[in-house]
């Protein structure tokens, strides 16, 4: 079997059958599997998604067991030479898969690939590429030097932005949102570490991948990748992401931990803080500068996903937020959320 998709599902269905809808409009080789775990969702997705896709492995799990580990069940079942690893928040072109799986026939050394993921802007997510969150990546990250000098190869090395987005680059690290690694690397490298709740995973093998002799490639192909506002300012999210941070340094770089603990703790509290006074005082958002949004709707009946991707990436205009039409459900599905005509 040529490829194997793996999603993990956790109370996004809508995003879901969005997500499906363009993978199987993106599948050109029907030698291609698709597994979607989900992580004991409470929005009754196994019953809405089950029926509409007969052709997919839906895995129930009766707990949310993390990210890690629900990939790996479907990891542990896949059969195919390429295995991708995709979010359910993401929209591919119809000929995203092809272009992927091309780039990695015609380039045997690499281990795993990533892509040019758009948010629900049209913006570049920086994650798309990044470097290892070594001790002075962090510190640059952490400190703001990163922001301050975002194309620096000195400051820079956390998110890589000197870096063309638009050209095929070796890199350290790839997003799980959207990664493609070879069964044989895998077997390898190892799978994902269930030590990684959320966060963190996609970076620990990475590394792997690095150890095992393979190499990680950014390709700027295209996808859309919605991301939560709400999970950046939630004290539980931010919890989350710099413990796996510190779990990564402790596997990694044994040597440093006491430094980094104290950094990564003061990164909690503070990033804890500000959530906190945010939420508790709501009308701090007023002293924000407020632009007006304008909103793009694309039709599923007048164009494909693949066109309406590339119309975001040509398109960038500011504070512009894309949808996305389904005549066929009457939903409109956006990165600010769901609503039904």
């Amino acid at each position: 079997m040529k490829l194997s998709i793996v999603i993990v599902n956790y109370n996004v269905k809508y995003y879901l059958e969005q997500c499906l809808d363009s993978v199987l409009k993106a599948i050109q080789n029907p030698d291609t599997e698709i597994f979607v775990v989900d992580n004991h969702s409470s929005d009754q997705s196994l019953e809405y998604l089950i029926p509409k896709f007969p052709t997919v492995h839906f895995i129930e799990n009766q707990e949310n067991v993390g990210f890690s580990r629900a990939n790996n069940q479907a990891i542990e079942q896949a059969c195919g030479d390429y295995i991708l690893l995709l979010n359910p928040d993401t929209v591919l072109g119809e000929n995203t898969l092809t272009n992927v799986c091309r780039f990695m026939d015609e380039n045997k050394q690499v281990g795993a690939v990533g892509v040019k993921m758009l948010d629900g802007h049209g913006c570049f997510l920086p994650e798309s590429k990044r470097g290892f969150p070594s001790p002075w990546n962090s510190f640059t990250k952490m400190s703001g030097l990163a922001k301050l000098f975002p194309r620096s190869k000195v400051f820079g090395g956390y998110h890589l932005r000197y870096l063309d987005e638009n050209e095929t680059h070796e890199v350290e690290v790839l997003a799980g949102a959207f990664m493609m690694l070879r069964k044989k690397t895998i077997e390898k490298s190892g799978s994902l570490d269930n030590s990684f709740f959320m966060y963190g995973e996609d970076i620990d093998l990475s590394y792997r991948i690095k150890q095992a002799g393979y190499s990680n490639f950014y390709f700027p192909e295209p996808i859309i990748h919605y991301k939560g506002e709400s999970t950046k300012k939630d004290i539980r999210y931010v919890k989350h992401f710099y413990e796996a941070m510190l779990i990564f340094f402790k596997k990694h770089y044994p040597n440093s931990n006491g430094l980094y603990k104290w950094t990564i703790q003061m990164a909690i509290i503070t990033t804890g803080f500000l959530a906190g006074v945010q939420k508790l005082l709501p009308w701090t958002k007023l002293f924000r500068t407020q632009h007006p949004q304008k909103e793009v709707v694309f039709n599923l009946q007048e164009m494909s996903y693949g066109e309406l991707i590339d119309e975001m990436n040509r398109n960038r205009v500011k504070n512009t937020l894309f949808k996305i039409y389904h005549p066929d459900t009457g939903m409109i599905i956006s990165g600010a959320g769901v609503s039904v005509i």
